[in-house]
Order: structure tokens, then C-alpha cells, then sequence
């Protein structure tokens, strides 16, 4: 596989706060998270994004009322946006009173993401699908979910956006974009169980690179690393899509017989490539971050019941998916009951980023205007 470097999506810095006037360790995140970018851009690697990651805000704004955790929340985004932090995320939300305030938080900030814990027996469902619900309806063309998931049985520290939360000293992440790299073992393996061999070796090796350079920066500047994540993640290139790796190794389209199979062989081989592993290290499917997810979406060779039957054996749940601005709160919190029960059940992390659009129906196509985003058919919900 000589030539190819792999992408670095993200480094993560993670910090806990006890009040949001402690703007020092902001600061001092954000100068880190640059530092590390320049180490590893050295080293021949492209860093497509640096992020930062708090404890859950419910620690550091309790107590307060709306009105000031609105201004708090607002002196936050304007600090981030002065040092050119463009991903900036204040943890999750545990209970229906904080679930219910994050509309309000999405309306008013445009770099700063959140999400909401269902905790087991489905507690927060319906608070859950009520945010997503109104968001949609209070933001462009239902893009203010962007920033936002419901989330059930994910750990500390993944540095990948929405979910992201962190717990404990200050330490950091890395986040792999393995795209490219896939699309080129699978374009030249035999089969499954070779390109099951070849990945793995390819991946152990680029992945430990990786790691190596991480831990040389842990050490230099006294923070600790955390791990790599080392999921699969999407491509809006047409070249590293998800989707059209896949179909290098499938007998037919993405969706068709035989994609569980090789999302599962994915998954196998994500989680075994390094002792630092952390955060899903498995296979996201984000419909509307992939040109081929979306193509094969517009095709309907695949829906919402494959994805979850996919998350069973892979990533991070219902991601980035499309679904009727009309769609009713009920039928929301059923989709992530379902996305829920699949975590608790299989004890992983799963989440679910959906996508409301308002006044737009199935089989309609979404009119996003995002760099982050490509255009897709809406999916059913019946």
C-alpha cells in the first residue's frame, strides 16, 4: 500500500470544567490541538479537523436559569469562534429539564454540539425525540440536527462529533479517516477473506504509525493520550466512498446480500488493529457525509431497518439519515427505542442523528447547504 498516508479526521482535546469562566483551559486546548495539528502535519499527515470536548454541562451551568445558561452558552461560541474553533462540544444532557433546553442552545450557537443520553428501561426517549423534532423545525432546512444526537451506552472520550463527551484530566484522541486506504485493499483483494488479511496487516501497520507519533506528543506536552478511533468513516469523494468500497467486494449495490457480512468483517478488523483503541473504533454509515451512501440511498437499495441491522454487527447507529419533516415525535422516539434497545442489548455504543426536513416528504430530496453534506432522497419512515 506504499503512497498512502492516511487522514487524520480529528484530534479531540478533552477538559473538564467546573465553571465556563475557566476560559485558560479553553485556551489551552485549543493552542494544543494546533501544536498537535502542526506535529502531525510534519510527519506527512493531513489533520482535517481539531475539536474540543467538555465534561457534561449539566457539571458546569447547574443551577442556573435558562437566560444565564443561554448567555454562559453564548460567551463560550463567541471565545470559540476568536481562536477559530469551528467544533466545540459541552457533553450530553441526562435529564427531560436539560434535554428540553437544547433546541434553544442549537437556535442561538452554530459551533457548539450537544447531545442526549437514554438511559436504560428508555428514559429519555420521548425528551429526546421532542429536541430533534423542534430543532428541525427552528433551523435551515432541518440542518441545526447536525449537532446534535441521541446517544445510548457510549463511553467517555470519543472524539468524534455529536457524541462526544469527556470525563476525568485533561487528554486527547485521534479520530483516522481510513476511506482511501479501504477503498484500495479492496480493490485489490480476492475476496472477503483476503481482503480481511490484507486490511488487517495494512492497518496495523498505518494505525501504529499513528499512535507512535501520539504518544511522542502526549509525552512532550504532559497530556495524556487517550487512544485512536479507528472507525471507518464516510467520504463526500467519490473515490474513498464507504458505499463503493463495499461494492468492490459485493456481488451488486450496497444494501444488497452480503453487506452485513462485510460490515462485520470491517468491524472485526477496526477493533483489533491497535491496543489503544477507544470511542466506536467500528463502522459508521453517515447517509448524508458519503456520496455512495447516498447514491445507493436515492437508489433504495437500502433503508432505515438495514442500517440498524447493520449497527447490530458495526458502528455508530442511524447517522446523518433524512427521514419526512411531518414525521410525528411518536414515530421518532420509536426509531430510537430501537436504536437504544440495539445498545443495551449488545452492550455498544450506539447513536442516532437524524435528519427531520421541514416541508419535504419521502422520495423528496434534501436541499442542505453544506460543505459537510451531500444532498439525498428522503427515506421512509413507515
Amino acid at each position: 500500500m506504499e503512497g498512502t498516508t492516511m487522514k487524520i479526521r480529528t484530534i479531540t482535546t478533552g477538559i473538564s470544567l467546573d465553571s465556563p469562566k475557566e476560559t485558560a483551559k479553553i485556551k489551552m486546548a485549543a493552542n494544543f490541538n494546533q501544536k498537535a495539528q502542526m506535529i502531525f502535519a510534519e510527519q506527512g499527515y493531513e489533520v482535517q479537523t481539531t475539536r474540543i470536548s467538555t465534561n457534561t454541562w449539566e457539571e458546569y451551568l447547574a443551577g442556573l436559569s435558562l437566560s444565564a445558561i443561554m448567555k454562559e452558552v453564548q460567551v463560550l461560541e463567541e471565545l470559540c469562534q476568536s481562536m477559530d474553533v469551528s467544533f466545540f462540544s459541552i457533553g450530553y444532557a441526562s435529564s427531560p429539564e436539560t434535554i428540553k433546553i437544547i433546541p434553544e442552545l442549537k437556535k442561538n450557537t452554530s459551533v457548539i454540539y450537544c447531545s442526549s443520553k437514554i438511559r436504560s428501561h428508555l428514559k429519555n426517549v420521548r425528551e429526546s425525540a421532542q429536541a430533534i423534532k423542534r430543532i428541525s423545525q427552528e433551523s435551515d432546512n432541518g440542518f441545526g440536527n447536525f449537532r446534535f444526537c441521541a446517544w445510548a451506552n457510549c463511553p467517555a472520550n470519543i472524539p468524534f462529533f455529536p457524541t462526544s463527551y469527556h470525563v476525568g484530566a485533561t487528554s486527547f484522541t485521534i479520530g483516522l479517516e481510513l476511506g482511501e486506504l479501504v477503498m484500495q485493499v479492496f480493490s485489490q483483494a480476492r475476496d472477503l477473506e483476503d481482503a480481511e488479511i490484507k486490511l488487517q496487516n495494512t492497518l496495523k501497520l498505518e494505525v501504529g504509525k499513528v499512535v507512535a507519533i501520539a504518544e511522542k506528543i502526549s509525552t512532550q506536552f504532559e497530556i495524556k493520550f487517550h487512544g485512536v478511533d479507528s472507525s471507518l468513516t464516510p467520504s463526500l469523494d467519490k473515490e474513498n466512498s464507504i458505499a463503493f468500497a463495499y461494492e468492490k467486494l459485493l456481488d451488486g449495490k450496497f444494501g444488497n446480500p452480503g453487506t452485513l457480512a462485510i460490515s462485520g468483517m470491517l468491524t472485526r478488523v477496526l477493533k483489533s488493529v491497535s491496543n489503544k483503541n477507544c470511542g466506536y473504533s467500528g463502522l459508521m454509515l453517515p447517509v448524508c457525509e458519503d456520496i455512495g451512501l447516498a447514491t445507493r440511498a436515492n437508489e433504495q437499495t437500502y433503508d432505515i431497518t438495514n442500517l440498524l441491522l447493520y449497527s447490530a454487527v458495526c458502528g455508530c447507529g442511524l447517522d446523518t439519515v433524512p427521514i419526512p419533516g411531518d414525521i410525528t415525535t411518536e414515530k421518532i422516539a420509536d426509531i430510537l427505542s430501537d436504536m437504544a434497545t440495539l445498545a443495551f442489548k449488545l452492550n455498544k455504543p450506539l447513536s442516532a442523528r437524524l435528519f427531520p426536513i421541514p416541508d419535504k416528504k419521502t422520495g423528496e430530496i434534501t436541499s442542505f447547504n453544506s460543505s459537510y453534506l451531500v444532498d439525498c432522497q428522503i427515506f421512509s419512515v413507515n
